[in-house]
Formats: structure tokens, C-alpha cells, sequence
């Protein structure tokens, strides 16, 4: 399993960005000491959302998106949280209803799901993923995979409540 693209260039204007939004009081003081702040929602990540897509086991072979959901403010994991995939995969669009499936998280706030393998959809291999259930806020997401080749990717989510 190939782990998330970061680089110490990214790691340092997030760390960078953190500080400043912590010193000037852009955060509030809880999540400033625990560093569990708010995931926010990506542009394009609710493209070809479906809502209460069904719960799978899996959606196929070639592929894991796998990830955390964690609280905001004190990062105590999330259990039982529906969290909904869907990407571009060998087996058509985002919106081939073959491609859409949702999963709950494990006692240590963690999913994945086995899929087809995702494929470029508008020159960028990527995913979606999204928390919409009602006790937190919603977060969609859309990240991006360094490379087509890629066989996993990795999304966490920090939930803050609604």
C-alpha cells in the first residue's frame, strides 16, 4: 500500500499556516492545543454525490481507499460513521452506480473499501468522499493521486459537531 503524497515542502507551509492561524486567533483555543481542526470541504468534492448510497463490503478488486475519522478538538476516533466513496474505475464514471458505496468506521475510527481500480476522470486520477449524516458537519472530499498507477490512497477526516 503506497502511502499519501507529502513532501517537506507541504509539511512546512501546513505547519507554517497552522502556527500563524493559532497565533492570531483564527482557531479557537481548544483545537489550537489539540491540533484536531476541522476538515474542510474540497471544491469538486460533491460532484456525482448520490445520497444514502448503500453500505458494501466491497466494490471490487485492484484498489483500497482506506482512511481515519477522527473528533475535532480532541481527536478521539469515530466509530460507526458512514463514510461514501466513489471515483472513475475501470468499470466506467463517477457516476456508474457500481462506483458508489458507503462503509462505517472501526472502534478506532479507521475504513477502507476494495474497489476497481480508479482511473483518470478529466485528466486526474482522484476519489470523492464524503461524511453527510447529520451529527457533524459535512465534509466532502476530492483528493487527487500522484499517479494513475497508484494502487491505495488515503483520506482522513476530522469531523467537528454540527
Amino acid at each position: 500500500m503506497k502511502t499519501p503524497f507529502y513532501n517537506r515542502r507541504s509539511f512546512l507551509i501546513s505547519a507554517g499556516l497552522y502556527s500563524a492561524a493559532a497565533s492570531t486567533g483564527l482557531m479557537s483555543a481548544a483545537h489550537a492545543q489539540s491540533g484536531f481542526v476541522p476538515t474542510k470541504t474540497m471544491r469538486g468534492g460533491s460532484n456525482n454525490y448520490r445520497p444514502n448510497a448503500p453500505l458494501v463490503d466491497k466494490l471490487g478488486d485492484g484498489f483500497l481507499m482506506s482512511g481515519k475519522v477522527l473528533r475535532a478538538g480532541d481527536g478521539a476516533p469515530l466509530k460507526g460513521v458512514r463514510i461514501q466513496i466513489w471515483a472513475a474505475t475501470t468499470l466506467g464514471g463517477e457516476r456508474e452506480p457500481r462506483n458508489h458505496g458507503s462503509v462505517l468506521t472501526a472502534s478506532d475510527g479507521s475504513y477502507q473499501l476494495e474497489m476497481p481500480q480508479i482511473v483518470p476522470n478529466f485528466g486526474q486520477p482522484h476519489a470523492h468522499l464524503a461524511y453527510d449524516d447529520g451529527d457533524f458537519q459535512t465534509v466532502f472530499l476530492r483528493p487527487v493521486m500522484p499517479s494513475a498507477r497508484d494502487t491505495s490512497l488515503t483520506a482522513d477526516f476530522v469531523l467537528a459537531p454540527a
